[in-house]
């Protein structure tokens, strides 16, 4: 590969291809922005934002954004958040939510959203909303709007891809600038990413004015997770290097309704809308349990289901529960398709077979910490999505308000950088970075060597850093993590880079980091569930 080719400068580097990805990419191409969009696969739809089932937040049905109808989502969000959110952020969901749904999904990207007979809009309710706002497409929202999307972003001329291509570190004045000069600017500056084509095996320099990580969420670093594989904590491992600020790092939420099954350790979700719409979580004999836990019962916000569940499994030593979807009034194959092709491929009939389901690390409500505009406490960094820290989620997210978070941050983003394209970097800093050097020339990174490392992380998190976790444990998880990690880099150091490589290293970092500040949380709320 020639020098020319391993370097390419661009307005706007996004990484990460998701519904925040592709929302600020279509933002920023619309008002005529060159953007580069990263992706790790082969499609954009890669992600988590695809594997949403339940559906995106919009507003009661027969209100119109009405301040009434933003209080009482602005209030649902902070009692799931157990009042741990930041107020500033929820007002910025509730307030350009119902709008950003019409603009962006509605009108610009064509979605079809479920409608009654009557032509209105089919709204269902999920665990800790009072009320039905939730729009969906039967229970594959996320990958209809993925769908949605990305074909715009497919046709946009704005708007370049990059796929098979991972994130290794963020360029940076403080960190890579050859002048020493730089060391002593008061103010670090993000200057783009090193980031490696998988196809040639060899890292390129992208040299950005603007960085956007909407790199998605970090479930993979457990046992049991709904997340795709991609999902290691990328964004926020490269992000902590950089010296950038990270927020609530311990709140991992577990999603109740994992399907259980023994193969992999990424779990099919069951949608919440199951509950929503009926269905009851039953223990190991075949009743049900929640009231004995929650007034609020099934429907009842994510933590405390799953906190519950485990207690439950813990008492009677079964190795999972079951959830009874068979007293829900709709056709299940037609409403619930996703599930019922799920559950039918492993020999079962929801319609009078109960579901053996557990709980799954599922959403990261920690991060990257950004403000309403994705700007992060770096200068030419954001942060959107999963991998941002917006404080919307507080100690624990309320169902369905991720997809919409995406959304409205990426249309925020897009046009913040918009509006100061011209407030670009001078051209003269982009010399001062070096292309990536290879430390290590070993062949080595054997997947054995990679899987056994995996292993031990994610067993690792699951027992100690799971859904309970006391002083003992989270003592136990730091020791043995930070081994791992030091371990991890040495071999990094000495072998030449990978896919393998990149994601075990981003992986091991993002779990060491938030194994720490759940030792330094001591204070026992909502997802960080302290048994001391």
């Amino acid at each position: 590969m020639s020098a020319q080719s391993c370097r390419r400068y661009v307005p706007v580097l996004i990484i990460g291809s998701g519904i925040a990805g592709c929302t600020a990419a279509l933002t920023l191409a619309d008002a005529g922005t060159e953007v580069l969009l990263l992706t790790t696969g082969e499609s954009l739809a890669n992600g988590n934002s695809e594997m949403a089932q339940g559906g995106i937040i919009y507003k009661t049905a027969g209100a119109n954004a009405t301040a009434d109808d933003a209080r009482d989502l602005a209030k649902d969000i902070l009692v799931a958040g157990h009042y741990h959110n930041s107020r500033k952020a929820v007002n910025h969901l509730c307030r350009n939510g119902p709008r950003c749904v019409e603009t962006m999904l509605i009108q610009r990207a064509g979605m079809r959203f479920d409608k009654n007979s009557d032509g209105s809009f089919n709204l269902t309710r999920e665990g800790g909303h009072r009320a039905s706002r939730i729009l969906h497409c039967a229970d594959y929202t996320g990958r209809a709007i993925m769908d949605a999307l990305t074909a715009h972003v497919l046709a946009h001329p704005k708007i370049t891809r990059l796929h098979k291509h991972a994130a290794i570190d963020l360029l940076t004045t403080h960190h890579h600038a050859k002048k020493s000069q730089h060391r002593y600017d008061v103010t670090n500056r993000c200057l783009g990413a090193y980031v490696l084509n998988e196809e040639s095996g060899e890292p390129i320099t992208v040299l950005a004015d603007w960085t956007v990580l909407a790199t998605g969420g970090a479930g993979q670093v457990f046992l049991h997770t709904t997340n795709a594989p991609g999902c290691v904590g990328a964004g926020i491992s490269m992000a902590f290097r950089a010296g950038v600020s990270l927020a609530n790092l311990e709140f991992m939420q577990f999603h109740p309704t994992a399907f259980y099954d023994e193969r992999g350790n990424r779990r099919p979700l069951l949608t919440e809308s199951l509950r929503g719409e009926g269905a009851r979580l039953l223990d190991a004999n075949g009743k049900p349990f929640m009231r004995r836990y929650d007034k609020r019962g099934d429907l009842a916000p994510r933590d405390i289901v799953a906190i519950a569940m485990m207690e439950e499994m813990l008492q009677s030593a079964a190795p999972c529960l079951f959830l009874d979807a068979g007293v829900i009034k709709y056709d299940l194959p037609t409403r619930f398709p996703t599930v019922f092709e799920t559950c039918r491929k492993a020999g079962l009939d929801i319609r009078n077979t109960p579901v053996p389901v557990v709980p799954a690390a599922h959403y990261f409500c920690g991060g990257i910490l950004a403000d309403t505009y994705g700007r992060t406490s770096m200068r030419g960094l954001y942060a959107i999505g999963e991998c941002a820290c917006t404080g919307l989620h507080g100690a624990n997210r309320l169902a369905s308000s991720s997809l919409l978070e995406a959304l409205v941050w990426g249309v925020a983003c897009g046009r913040d950088i918009a509006s100061g394209t011209n407030r670009g970097l001078p051209k003269s800093l982009f010399g001062d970075i070096p292309d990536w050097r290879h430390e290590g020339d070993d062949q080595h990174d054997d997947p054995a060597l990679v899987a056994q490392d995996w292993a031990n992380i994610r067993n690792t998190m699951w027992n100690y850093v799971g859904i309970s976790r006391s002083k003992a444990r989270l003592k136990r998880a730091f020791t043995d993590m930070r081994d791992l990690v030091r371990h991890i880099h040495d071999f990094y150091k000495h072998t030449r880079i990978s896919r393998r490589l990149v994601d075990l290293f981003h992986g091991s970092q993002t779990a060491y980091v938030i194994t720490q500040a759940a030792m330094r949380n001591p204070t026992s709320l909502g997802c960080h569930y302290r048994i001391d």
